[in-house]
């Protein structure tokens, strides 16, 4: 599946979810998903717990986070010694 063809399983609704990005038709914010994916859950775990979501609405929330994050600069907090 091509990236933007992806990219559509998720929108942005001001009315839905307080603005967060959801998967299209659900309350599932990209976030919450890759919370469970960062703690853990696998892709199967995460598809037996929410009826209706595929494989492909995950891998959209990790591609939008990846463009989110593609023009993003991040600065140290602290200095390490050289």
């Amino acid at each position: 599946m091509k990236d933007e063809q992806l990219l559509q399983r998720i929108t942005v609704n001001p009315r839905v979810m307080a603005g967060k990005p959801v998967i299209r038709g659900t309350r599932l914010t990209v976030e919450y998903i890759l919370n469970l994916l960062a703690h853990g859950a696998t892709v199967e775990e995460i598809l037996q717990e929410y009826d209706g979501l595929s494989r492909e609405d995950i891998q959209a929330c990790v591609l939008f986070a990846t463009r989110a994050l593609e023009n993003t600069m991040f600065m140290p907090l602290v200095m390490e010694p050289a």
